[in-house]
């Protein structure tokens, strides 16, 4: 459904997108993360027919962005980080205006409005101002407003941004139904937890180049360096840790202080057979007495932190 091949754009000397090549099939809610700069907004922007690439080519439901945009732009739904102001209008207006401006038009645009208002659950602000409307209502309305004409694809560039969390809770709710509808949903966001939750493959770029595109289980698996065991003991854990350290097949040991405590932090290599309740038997043998061990949780956090440098261009 989407397709970029060396889709590149330049500022001047500045590269903001390098050769990105990105593949999105139909159905799929695709996250698009990366630090700032990265170039999430470029992409959107070029994939939503605002902006042209340098060279390459990307292409939506087939067609080709720049030779093809009359054609593309019925497809596609954007919703930018920001909605534009008309804080003379009320909600039903607002997207009685837009439903005329996708060519809407009599019972068709009246049941388009009632459709996409009682979607959103926007329908109890119908007859509010649209300037009076918080963060999290904007947001919803600036969705209900691409769904007038019923796009294939959705665009969003950090829908999230600046939400409350029972806001952040709704609009997640709200894209994943959407998704089930059928649309193809990419994005950008900063809260990756969410999109862990939402998303069925995500992207990482850095300084314009994408990094890895694929299955959110497999960018775990990737982030994976080794298994990474935490380890508390009421006392001595320098001491604990030494013993450690000389124990066959534990690749580094280290103390970490967090929150005035200390815990060990024991690494395996993936690959090794070692077993791990040899961990508390060293211990336990030599006098140590455990107040917690767990394995280490990989999510989408840990992966991004693990797979980027945090460059900017």
């Amino acid at each position: 459904m989407i397709q970029t091949t060396n889709l590149t754009r330049k500022y001047g000397d500045l590269v903001a997108l390098d050769n990105l090549n990105l593949q999105i099939d139909e159905g799929e809610c695709y996250g698009f993360i990366g630090p700032n700069g990265a170039g999430k907004t470029t992409t959107i922007k070029i994939l939503a027919t605002l902006l042209k690439p340098s060279w390459g080519e990307a292409r939506v439901d087939g067609k080709v962005i720049g030779y093809q945009n009359a054609e593309i732009r019925p497809s596609i739904g954007y919703v930018p980080d920001f909605m534009g102001s008309y804080d003379d209008m009320v909600v039903r207006e607002y997207l009685d205006f837009f439903a005329t401006c996708y060519g809407l038009s009599g019972s068709q645009r009246h049941r388009a409005v009632g459709d996409v208002l009682e979607l959103t659950e926007l329908n109890y602000k119908a007859n509010s101002q649209v300037a009076g409307l918080s963060r999290g209502m904007s947001q919803r309305l600036s969705i209900a407003r691409v769904l007038l004409h019923d796009p294939k694809v959705l665009l969003l560039d950090e829908p999230a941004s600046g939400l409350d969390p029972r806001a952040r809770i709704e609009i997640r709710e709200l894209l994943k139904e959407l998704n089930r509808m059928g649309k193809t949903i990419l994005i950008s966001s900063h809260i990756l937890h969410e999109l862990a939750e939402l998303c069925t493959s995500v992207g990482i770029i850095e300084q314009g180049k994408l990094l890895f595109s694929g299955k959110v289980s497999d960018i775990l698996d990737k982030a994976k360096v080794g298994q990474v065991v935490h380890i508390e003991v009421t006392q001595q854990s320098k001491e604990a840790a030494t013993l450690l350290r000389a124990v066959e097949g534990i690749r580094s040991v280290d103390v970490v202080t967090e929150n005035n405590r200390e815990r060990i932090d024991i690494t395996i290599d993936s690959e090794s057979a070692f077993d791990q309740s040899e961990i508390p038997n060293r211990l336990i043998a030599q006098g140590f007495r455990i107040t917690s061990m767990q394995g280490e949780q990989i999510n989408l956090e840990t992966a991004f932190m693990r797979l980027t440098k945090g460059l900017i261009n």
